[in-house]
């Protein structure tokens, strides 16, 4: 059987998360489905990955690859070899290890996140 294959029927609402991680200015809401771990990460105004969530994980530039969806707000990503995109709402996106990140305007970041969620903003143990 193809590790890709779904085996069963299953629904769990963010709204209701198997856990919570609340960094600085963040919501990281974790369902797990199946063998799937997904994330509602939600990032209010003023958030940037150096500032909330470095403290927590004590690494120089956010390690996680990122495949996710924006639901709404808008996020700058930077990597460490320069480059740069403009997330906003609609848009999917993927982002590799070595980048920080910030919320760009007034509205909260709110994505939906189908790779790093079972890691992200986890302090190593």
């Amino acid at each position: 059987m193809s590790a890709n294959v779904v085996t069963q029927l299953q629904v769990k609402s963010h709204n209701s998360p198997d856990e919570k991680r609340r960094p600085d200015k963040s919501e990281i809401d974790i369902v797990s489905v199946g063998d799937y771990t997904i994330g509602r990460f939600s990032f209010e105004p003023g958030w940037r990955w150096s500032d909330c969530i470095k403290p927590v994980v004590h690494t120089d530039s956010c390690q996680n690859s990122h495949v996710g969806f924006c639901v709404s707000g808008r996020l700058i990503v930077e990597t460490t070899d320069g480059g740069r995109i403009d997330v906003g709402p609609g848009d999917s996106y993927t982002i590799p290890p070595g980048h920080d990140a910030w919320v760009e305007g007034g509205e909260p970041f709110v994505g939906v996140e189908f790779l790093s969620a079972a890691t992200f903003a986890k302090a190593a143990e």
